[in-house]
């Protein structure tokens, strides 16, 4: 086990507050003298099956802590999911059931477990105690908390002041989040800075448990491909975990200027020396990004997967074609008597737009190419004559080949 120093240099990176800190300083100290791992706390509410990059925040400081020789403890939380965590949301959380919540849960395991060893880490489901409670047990369970600790939570004063409802089973979510830590005794637990709240109730329930409390870990909410708001699927600034290595590196290379410092203090282990050098002042930002892609498809597909996405992306940058084009289906039957098709229609059969709408915004803009001599298409009711290996692409990273399915037209 390393000394405490060399633990807090690579601990406090990325880390917006640790509270307290000098209680931390002496759970490490003690940690290393007795040689006793740290149990360390991380919740996952499986509401969704995506884990994408702003998950990975805390995640990749839970991997730090098992490095270092500490105990991962991840809780699943089947049944806080049924409550639906309210941090930092100006709404309630839709109802999920009990079944969404088990085939999510088995799925975000298989991505978690790219970026931790689950093997070395323990993993609990917080309905392995909740189910077995009673009323009773709810009911003391929220003698711990007042009325006013509660609505002076920062997003729950905000709903109260814009005459949002605020419902009682969310303001059960950080009791039953802190109980968690009671269970597992957890000596220290990572989130983001919006759950700080709930990182410190776990405290005061451990304490009246005559256990040592825990201590509160936060990271910084990572920002999305769009540079500005909260990396989330439903905004559609994301970047997964799960995706093709291409896709990834091409959405880092979409990223802005302005939060590099983040993706790379958040999501890689690169020297913050070296980090210094790729931005500053003189240096092509873009040779700062490829490093940052190639690290991040490293860590989820490999370093060779990460050199063919970069050379893919020169290539798509150059203007040429990759190497493999995929085939994109198009029943016959879709084609005219004279085998055509009216190009926005096209775009929309091949999967390369969800809507025909988009598909004649993308034509109109003078986003699609057909063909190996990248004839221009703008008029998105022309027909396009469609012969069994025509390659249409939508600007310069979405391209198929076409491949006929069915009978005649």
């Amino acid at each position: 086990m390393k000394d405490v120093a060399e633990q807090l240099q690579i601990l406090r990176r990325g880390v917006e507050q640790i509270v307290p800190e000098a209680e931390f300083l002496k759970k490490l100290e003690r940690s290393v003298r007795e040689r006793r791992p740290l149990r360390v706390k991380y919740g996952i509410d499986p509401t969704g099956i995506d884990v994408h990059l702003g998950h990975t925040v805390p995640l990749r400081k839970l991997r730090q802590f098992q490095e270092l020789g500490h105990t991962a403890v991840i809780i699943i939380g089947n049944y806080t999911a049924l409550v639906g965590d309210p941090s930092g949301r100006d709404e309630t959380r839709a109802r999920l059931t009990k079944e969404q919540v088990e085939a999510n849960a088995r799925d975000y395991l298989a991505q978690v477990g790219k970026i931790i060893n689950l093997d070395q880490a323990e993993v609990h489901h917080n309905g392995d105690w909740f189910s077995k409670w009673s009323f009773l047990d709810v009911l003391d369970l929220t003698r711990r908390m007042t009325l006013g600790q509660i609505s002076a939570r920062e997003d729950f004063a905000k709903r109260i002041a814009d005459e949002k409802p605020v419902y009682l089973h969310e303001c059960l979510y950080p009791l039953m989040q802190g109980w968690d830590s009671v269970e597992i005794q957890a000596d220290v637990e990572l989130g983001g800075t919006e759950q700080l709240f709930s990182l410190l109730v776990a405290r005061d329930l451990q304490q009246s448990q005559g256990q040592e409390p825990q201590i509160a870990m936060t990271m910084p909410i990572l920002v999305g491909t769009d540079g500005v708001r909260r990396m989330g699927k439903s905004l559609g600034n994301y970047i997964g975990v799960g995706e093709a290595p291409e896709n990834q590196f091409g959405k880092v290379m979409s990223v802005p200027d302005e939060p590099m410092r983040q993706y790379f203090t958040l999501l890689t282990e690169l020297p913050m020396a070296e980090v210094d050098r790729l931005l500053a002042p003189g240096v092509n930002p873009r040779d700062a990004k490829e490093v940052l892609g190639k690290s991040i498809v490293a860590q989820y597909h490999g370093e060779a997967a990460a050199d063919r996405a970069s050379s893919e992306f020169r290539r798509r940058a150059a203007g040429e074609d990759p190497d493999e084009i995929p085939d994109a289906p198009l029943d016959r039957s879709k084609l005219d008597p004279e085998g055509r098709i009216p190009a926005f229609v096209l775009l929309k059969e091949l999967g390369l737009e969800t809507s025909t709408s988009n598909a004649r915004r993308v034509v109109e803009g003078g986003g699609m190419t057909i063909d190996v001599d990248r004839r221009p298409i703008t008029d998105p009711k022309q027909p396009i004559a469609v012969a069994d290996g025509l390659i249409v692409r939508v600007g310069k990273r979405k391209i198929v080949r076409v491949r006929f399915v069915g009978g005649p037209a």
